[in-house]
């Protein structure tokens, strides 16, 4: 197994891509405390690449990931061709996955969620650099794994005191 110290962010790259350059300007910013090593910047895919190489660039992405964050938006639920593929390789992948809601809600919205995730494990955040940052630090593969040993399946979403405390 490859070290994972990744973070995959896979997102409608038609309609919700200035979401993703926001993480990354984040990350670029020198007064921001937020960073994520991206998974993106592994490899370079060109527009006219074929579907299976694009898939296999992808899985070499996520070989290196230890989290998937998946920025959810008014199309996420009814991509099929890369995103649905790469929610069913994370999730094949043991890979623990971050739902972030571009709506701004707290936990799944269910209009939205793509429905391969709504009865799989996962953590439900609205979208901002505090809640993905908080979130990148503890939903991490021992967290899930120790949930499932318990029993627990599910969706998951940060209690009210932790988005408090973000507005402090």
């Amino acid at each position: 197994m490859s070290y994972r110290n990744k973070t995959y962010v896979a997102f409608d790259a038609d309609n919700d891509m200035h979401y993703y350059l926001i993480m990354k300007a984040w990350k670029e910013h020198d007064k921001i405390d937020f960073d994520f090593h991206n998974a993106h910047d592994l490899n370079n895919l060109m527009e006219t690449s074929s579907e299976d190489t694009i898939k296999r660039r992808l899985r070499e992405r996520l070989n290196n990931t230890k989290s998937v964050v998946l920025l959810i938006g008014e199309h996420t639920k009814n991509l099929h061709k890369f995103v649905r593929w790469e929610i069913e390789t994370a999730i094949e992948m043991d890979i623990p996955i971050i739902c972030a809601n571009l709506n701004g809600k707290k936990e799944m919205d269910t209009n939205l969620c793509p429905p391969i995730l709504q009865k799989h494990i996962a953590l439900h955040i609205k979208f901002g650099m505090k809640p993905i940052k908080h979130s990148l630090n503890e939903w991490t593969f021992e967290f899930i794994s120790k949930q499932r040993s318990l029993g627990k399946t599910g969706q998951y979403h940060l209690p009210e005191q932790i988005y408090k405390g973000f507005e402090l």
